[in-house]
């Protein structure tokens, strides 16, 4: 059923309790825009001077501390914080039924009001009796100007020269400019369709009084509020042409301007936007356009929103083969560099077909083989390890063809060196953007506050975390905890993973039944995170595909021999990167020159240590020769760089340094020593 103003339930419609002691009732709802809506509130303040102004803040449950902030720094604003997402129209309903103002301004939290907009906007109600609402100049954040100041209603003429783009192309013309009303001087007042929810005054009389042919104020069929029935986007525009059949006119006015910064929440170029925004234009004309146009606009948008999606999904599968397309050109770069090295150095000249296609061949093998591994799946990280292994296969794959093809047998020592440095390039890069924008894998606790930091110490102790805990949620408000900081509470989970942008979810064993955890995963189960649980009474973690055991049997340690790499395998990563350093060195050693920094000289002494590794005296990974000892039985060599230079703090006593020799003797792989070796000589102290 199509719902009217006058279908609208009786106790939907604000109580007529406004005074003439207050002029503007501003009404924000937040959703986790704690920053913006403190400069918001901050702009409200300044914009009030000279008019009796109420704010009301209703809070869709942030996890931000959006509540908190208001409430310490805008001690007089009214907060309204509701325990779940209730959505724009309905949290907005809630302040305007408790509003006192002859105006009631709509705001969004992420604007900037001039200091004159309050008051230019009452003054324009105050001279326009017959305006029912009234919107100024919004400005987008390069202060340019934002088309949603003034809008016209959907119909099928105006919806399809939006979507095909004709309002862009002629954007002067009355008739294809309508959407936005482009053909209309900046400047000028003028009566519009409708204006944005960002920013808009609304007369309080309009939403119970009917203004009549000449707006006489007769009682009865006003706009009511917000409809409910749209939860983000279209509402605004739905009210404005309620207020429009109750007989109000709607203004934009260029006599004073806002900051409007946007999509916060719901970025443009998402494929959610693009069904929310249409879906709401599609929802706008099935309430209020019957017939035929209802059905032709209602196909419009439809086919407007597949379109859409169509782009979306095709800038999404671009973006997906940059990475791919890098490791190509990485592969086929080294592989054409290490074979001209080679023939200048041996004094032969390879056959064509090994440059025409032995190179781009093993370049194709080796992204075909991180592929295959998973390396280049969704995620908000580059792994790892599907790059090791798949640059293992592509190895025998591509060795495998020149054993057959006679003519370039001789050519698969530059292979096996060719393959040994992309691996260390496509590995190397991988690090280094890992950390800079993400650092660890961000993990969060859901359980007590004593598993937070039993976790907490955990992972203190380990030479190379798997993750980096960033707080824990509980049930209940708790202790604080000594490095870890309490999130909130367990219903926040899903927004605090997307906001924090979360990895790893980890769930405390002793603190949570089965039941509670087997909840959470399903309603997490559509974002990308892993799932894992801190096991009862054990210093473990289990997840999907891995165990990460944080506990080390010292006392049976000095009898076990640990799991060693053959020493063709270590070397396979200790020669290549030793020969860089070495070319590297003279360079480094002329940059401690000119700036002797504490990176460039910990670069230098590692590149002067070099040639001792590709000797085989010393270990590129390996322990401080000045400190104690691990058991022989361990295997492992004094080091360029030492296991210890990544702990976060030194080790206290032998136990502590034992623990972390053991965890690299019985992990230590390819991935781990350029792990090491970049966060030892890059570290900032």
């Amino acid at each position: 059923m199509h719902k009217t103003a006058s279908h609208f339930p009786l106790d939907a419609l604000p109580v007529e309790h406004a005074t003439d002691a207050v002029d503007v009732s501003v009404v924000i709802v937040n959703y986790n825009v704690r920053e913006f809506l403190e400069q918001a509130l901050d702009s409200v303040e300044r914009a009030s001077v000279g008019l009796s102004v109420e704010t009301f803040v209703v809070d869709n449950n942030s996890v931000d501390g959006s509540v908190a902030m208001v409430r310490e720094q805008f001690p007089h604003v009214c907060v309204i914080a509701n325990e779940e997402n209730v959505g724009f129209g309905r949290a907005n309903n809630q302040a305007i039924r408790e509003a006192n103002g002859r105006y009631l301004l709509i705001l969004n939290p992420d604007t900037l009001l001039q200091e004159d907009t309050l008051r230019e906007l009452v003054a324009f109600m105050d001279a326009h009796p017959e305006a029912g609402a009234s919107g100024c100049r919004i400005l987008n954040p390069d202060g340019t100007f934002a088309p949603e100041s003034r809008r016209a209603f959907p119909t099928p003429a105006v919806a399809l020269y939006r979507m095909v783009g004709l309002s862009r192309l002629f954007p002067k013309s009355r008739t294809f400019g309508r959407y936005n009303m482009t053909y209309l001087p900046l400047d000028e007042v003028c009566e519009v369709d409708a204006l944005s929810g960002s920013c808009m005054m609304v007369r309080r009389a309009a939403l119970y009084e009917h203004a009549g042919p000449s707006g006489d104020g007769a009682l009865g069929g006003g706009a009511g509020l917000f409809d409910e029935e749209f939860f983000m986007y279209g509402e605004d525009l739905d009210w404005c042409f309620r207020i429009q059949q109750a007989g109000w006119k709607i203004y934009y006015t260029p006599d004073t301007q806002i900051v409007h910064y946007k999509g916060e929440s719901t970025r443009k170029g998402e494929l959610r936007y693009v069904r929310l925004f249409y879906g709401a234009m599609l929802q706008f004309a099935e309430k209020h356009f019957a017939g035929n146009h209802s059905r032709t606009l209602a196909g419009l948008i439809r086919a407007g929103i597949l379109a859409r999606a169509g782009m979306s999904m095709a800038a999404k599968a671009l973006a997906a083969l940059a990475v791919p397309v890098l490791d190509f050109g990485i592969a086929l770069f080294v592989g054409m560099i290490v074979a001209l090295g080679w023939s200048a150095q041996q004094g032969i000249a390879f056959n064509a077909l090994y440059y025409t296609a032995l190179v781009p061949a093993y370049a194709l093998a080796a992204v075909l083989g991180i592929a295959a591994g998973g390396g280049y799946r969704r995620g908000r990280r580059y792994p790892i390890r599907p790059v090791l292994s798949g640059i293992g296969v592509a190895f025998l794959a591509v060795t495998t063809f020149s054993f057959f093809v006679k003519s370039l047998a001789f050519s698969r020592a530059t292979i096996l060196l060719g393959f040994a440095l992309v691996a260390i390039m496509l590995t190397a890069w991988r690090l280094v953007v890992n950390r800079r924008q993400y650092g660890n894998r961000r993990a969060l606790l859901v359980g007590s506050p004593s598993e937070a930091g039993r976790l907490h110490g955990l992972l203190a102790r380990r030479i190379d975390p798997p993750l980096r805990l960033i707080g824990f949620v509980d049930a209940e408000d708790g202790a604080e905890v000594t490095g870890v900081e309490r999130l909130g509470a367990a219903h926040h989970l899903r927004d605090l993973v997307r906001l924090r942008e979360i990895d790893d979810v980890i769930f405390a064993a002793d603190s949570l039944t089965n039941t509670a955890i087997l909840q959470h995963m399903r309603r997490l189960r559509d974002l990308p995170v892993q799932f894992k649980i801190l096991t009862q009474g054990q210093d473990r973690i289990i997840g999907k595909a891995s165990i990460d055991d944080f506990s080390t049997p010292l006392r049976a340690a000095e009898r076990f021999v640990a799991p060693l790499r053959s020493v063709s395998a270590r070397r396979a990563v200790e020669v290549p990167v030793a020969l860089l350093g070495i070319l590297l060195h003279p360079l480094i050693r002329l940059g401690v020159r000119l700036r002797p920094q504490g990176r460039l000289r910990r670069l230098a002494t590692a590149t002067a240590r070099m040639p001792s590794v590709l000797a085989g005296r010393r270990a590129l990974i390996g322990y401080d020769a000045a400190r104690a000892h691990p058991p022989k039985a361990w295997g492992l060599r004094p080091g360029v760089v030492s296991i210890l230079d990544t702990l976060a703090a030194p080790p206290t006593d032998i136990v502590e340094t034992h623990r972390a020799y053991w965890f690299y003797a019985r992990n230590q792989s390819a991935a781990l020593d350029l792990e090491i070796l970049l966060r030892a000589l890059f570290r900032k102290t």
